[in-house]
């Protein structure tokens, strides 16, 4: 009777086990290793959402890589979550005329049109669009406001975007890009981009979680 109780006993323990595993149940994150905490927070621009930050860059190769994989992975993470893009310049020219060109493209309304565009167009297509009169017959190439970008591309308040970009880079202290942040607390580590992009998706909920127990006790 023993020996079927202990055996028994063996049993569930395995099942428990088998049960736990299948539950998707994820391991905590680490400190350093999953997340680096932002000290101080950094304040957000998106109230009542958690906000993921992108800091990119269109002559980076990384990014353009990281493009399809962001994309299809930010409609999974629920209505509460927006991605706020920040292009860095990193005080490489080329890289700073695409600063411009992305908020000249925010600001002419072709953004949504021509932003994975201009990823192939110099990754793929080997175009060298590293400043504003070639950038800009490339939009009106493709279907653009020529006109309206060049009217925003040197704009006050393009120059006042990209100073704020500047900042937050230094801010958060990203030294590389594809760079992932959420909320203003944290910038999310990994190995390869889906590590990235499934840390990133942890401290979604973690700050969800946070969120729903602050509404429970007020």
């Amino acid at each position: 009777m023993s020996m079927l109780k202990g055996m028994r006993t063996l049993l569930l323990c395995a099942l428990a086990a088998l049960s736990l595993l299948n539950s998707g149940a994820a391991p905590a994150q680490q400190e350093g290793t999953n997340f680096r905490t932002l000290v101080p927070v950094q304040p957000a621009d998106s109230p009542g959402k958690i906000e993921v930050i992108e800091f990119f860059s269109y002559a980076c190769p990384h990014c353009n890589e990281f493009y399809p994989l962001l994309s299809a992975w930010l409609p999974k993470q629920g209505k509460d979550v927006v991605l706020r893009r920040v292009p860095v310049g990193y005080d490489r020219p080329p890289w700073i005329a695409l600063q411009h060109a992305y908020y000249a493209l925010l600001v002419s309304g072709d953004l949504n049109r021509l932003d994975e565009p201009l990823f192939k167009a110099i990754h793929e297509q080997h175009r060298r669009l590293f400043d504003m009169q070639s950038i800009a017959d490339w939009v009106g190439a493709n279907g653009g406001s020529s006109e309206k970008f060049i009217a925003a591309f040197n704009s006050f308040g393009v120059n006042n975007q990209i100073a704020q970009a500047d900042k937050m880079s230094e801010d958060y202290g990203v030294a590389g890009v594809p760079t992932l942040a959420v909320d203003g607390k944290y910038v999310a580590l990994g190995d390869t981009f889906p590590d990235i992009l499934a840390n990133t998706s942890q401290l979604i909920a973690k700050e969800r979680a946070a969120g729903a127990a602050l509404t429970k006790h007020r």
